[in-house]
């Protein structure tokens, strides 16, 4: 199965493991297959940019370690022009450990921007907005916008659900007629500056702390 996912571009990490290695990993002459412990990660070290907590893990461990305990909201993203803040916004989706990432359009997006999290976030693609709408309709998902066009509520004053997908359009045009029809509701977030818009992944990783904060910290 070829890997698509972005290169691993890092200069930091811990090299070899050093002394024994752990029990659950086996030995390097005969690693434990079943470890969460990559036995090639043990012995040449892990230069990858993960928290010190999954230094050392398998791909799929880590991936299996966050999958049970994703937050239930999504995020998507329009993808006609091959937008350049995709990568970014996948980045940022892992950092706020989204449930999942929607491309919608074009299924090639510059990976570049995502620093290899696209190995840890799962991201799916849509080729069409009606697609994507009928798979969040299937879910009871409501399609929460993210735009500054008229009639938009704000997004610091507006109760985000819990279960929900983060819709985001692209750089520029921002999101297209279609998907704002589609949406429960457009929020904008306010701005107190002279410019008219934010950068697209700006935008995301703004509002995608905003979820956090309502559900995660504010249930504390």
């Amino acid at each position: 199965m070829q890997d698509n996912s972005s290169p691993e571009l890092t200069t930091w990490g811990v090299g070899p493991w050093q002394g024994e290695w752990p029990e659950d990993a086996g030995t390097p002459e005969a690693p434990n297959p079943d470890s969460i412990l990559d036995p090639e990660l043990l012995t040449n070290g892990d230069t990858r940019n993960v928290l010190d907590k999954f230094r050392y893990w398998k791909m799929e461990a880590i991936v299996a370690e966050l999958d049970r305990r994703r937050h239930k909201y999504h995020v998507a993203i329009e993808n006609w022009q091959h937008d350049l803040n995709i990568g970014s916004i996948v980045r940022t989706a892992n950092a706020f450990l989204a449930e999942e990432v929607h491309i919608i359009g074009n299924r090639r997006w510059n990976r570049r921007g995502a620093m290899v999290t696209d190995r840890y976030q799962h991201v799916s693609h849509h080729p069409t907005v009606e697609e994507f709408v009928a798979w969040a309709k299937d879910r009871n998902l409501p399609i929460i916008a993210i735009d500054n066009v008229p009639g938009c509520q704000k997004i610091e004053e507006y109760a985000l659900p819990e279960e929900c997908v983060l819709l985001f359009g692209q750089e520029g045009p921002g999101l297209s007629e279609a998907a704002i029809e589609a949406a429960h509701v457009v929020l904008e977030i306010t701005q107190f500056g002279s410019t008219r818009s934010i950068n697209a992944s700006a935008a995301a990783a703004i509002t995608m702390h905003q979820w956090v904060m309502q559900h995660v910290f504010n249930k504390r």
